[in-house]
């Protein structure tokens, strides 16, 4: 591992300004490096706080104070020289520099490739028009506040975790809405069939139409103007804005032109890095190799990003810290709140606990004995009791779960003192 002093002529660059970006910049500082940072960003905002835009501040105007994680005051307190409006195009691995879009170099010592992803666009015919909106930043959600203002009838395209809060958003402004999704089941690719079941009945007692194993063939235009959809069975829905929640792209065109190797993202390993010992890339933009001739995984979320830039900081100082932690998520659709952490994939058992009916339950996955992961509706204790079983590897059995007189929570803090004692 490359060992790298803790300033030199050269500074630690960062392309891209997200979430990810910055923790990647102020990791850099508490990893030891006194030199210069520079932070690059596409957007004129300072980095900002991104899952709200796609939950309450559709519902709300948007106070852009209450999302901007760091001014420009405060990072350049921290020594980051930010520069916004800023797009970094090219990277010269030999020369070690970055090509900006004026046609500029920079120079660095290492670099951080944090640049995201983008948002699918619909692939139909006028799949491309301006009015369709798709929410990644502010612009996006401020557009969308707009359009909905003046719509009565709304479409919503993809029925994962942002397409279903999009459209909880619209049904809590007395929109009428219609969900679009060509799997069998609503966020059929994160949840498991007990949850997808769940949230589809949460959205149907709320008024939402959903429009299962079902495909968006053409959007239907007018006097330059969208006016709704036809989907591939010829049925047509009007609607008066459509919105494409159908996911991202991998923004990794940086590491793929220079060489760095992309399989759906920069392919880095569990410390963040690239083939390239200067080069770490993090969040949307990468794709895992958690172990040689494993598959590649990728986590769109924002806890992944934080994680991957404190790995990829360590790493360009020379340090091994690979991201561990069980990964988790959570969603915000009309009052209720899903956590999920773990996995749910290839398990065999499902083990509840609570009120199905009543939106406030947790569902166990198991493969055998070994606990995967739990998804949990309005029950924080038990999320948090499931992260801390995970992230220390305890010992959680079926019949445990099954128990409501058993404390989860509980369990955690005597195993966490049986190890305190033996330690």
């Amino acid at each position: 591992m490359k060992q790298r002093a803790n300033r030199t002529d050269r500074p630690m660059v960062i392309a891209g300004a997200g979430q990810g970006g910055l923790q990647a910049a102020e990791s850099l500082r508490l990893e030891g490096w006194e030199g210069e940072i520079i932070l690059f960003g596409e957007e004129r905002l300072a980095p900002y706080y991104r899952p709200p835009l796609s939950k309450e501040a559709l519902l709300e105007p948007l106070d852009l104070s209450s999302i901007v994680l760091r001014g420009p005051e405060a990072l350049a307190g921290k020594g980051i020289d930010f520069r916004p409006n800023t797009r970094v195009t090219g990277v010269d691995r030999e020369k070690r520099e970055v090509i900006l879009a004026s046609g500029a170099r920079q120079p660095y010592e290492g670099l951080v490739i944090a640049t995201g992803g983008v948002n699918r666009r619909l692939p139909v015919p006028n799949g491309t028009h301006p009015d369709i909106v798709s929410i990644r930043g502010v612009d996006d959600a401020h557009k969308f506040a707009v359009s909905l203002a003046e719509a009565e009838t709304v479409v919503v395209v993809g029925a994962g975790f942002v397409g279903m809060e999009i459209a909880a958003c619209c049904r809590l402004n007395d929109k009428e809405v219609t969900v679009v999704e060509r799997e069998s089941r609503v966020l059929a690719r994160a949840v498991s069939p007990l949850i997808s079941d769940t949230y589809a009945r949460l959205h149907r007692e709320r008024g939402v139409r959903l429009a299962l194993d079902s495909s968006v063939a053409e959007v239907n235009v007018e006097n330059e103007k969208v006016k709704g959809v036809k989907l591939s069975d010829g049925r047509v829905i009007a609607a008066d804005l459509i919105v494409a929640g159908i996911g991202l792209v991998p923004a990794d065109e940086l590491g793929r032109d220079a060489g760095l190797p992309c399989d759906h993202g920069i392919i880095v390993d569990r410390c963040s890095r690239t083939i390239d010992p200067d080069i770490v890339a993090i969040g949307d933009c990468t794709a895992t190799a958690h172990e040689p001739g494993m598959p590649l995984h990728r986590l769109e979320s924002v806890q992944n990003a934080l994680e991957q830039a404190k790995s990829g900081a360590a790493a360009l100082m020379g340090r091994e810290k690979p991201f561990l932690l069980a990964p988790w998520f959570w969603s915000d659709q009309y009052e209720i709140k899903l956590q999920m952490v773990g996995t749910s994939t290839d398990h065999d058992r499902v083990v509840t606990r609570g009120d199905i009916d009543g939106y406030k339950f947790s569902a166990f996955y198991f493969k055998g004995d070994t606990f995967l992961g739990a998804a949990s509706l309005n029950r924080v204790a038990d999320h948090m009791a499931a992260r801390k079983i995970l992230d220390r590897g305890m010992k959680l059995t079926p019949e445990q779960v099954a128990d409501e007189k058993v404390n989860l929570g509980a369990l955690v803090k005597a195993a966490e003192k049986a190890a305190a004692e033996t330690a």
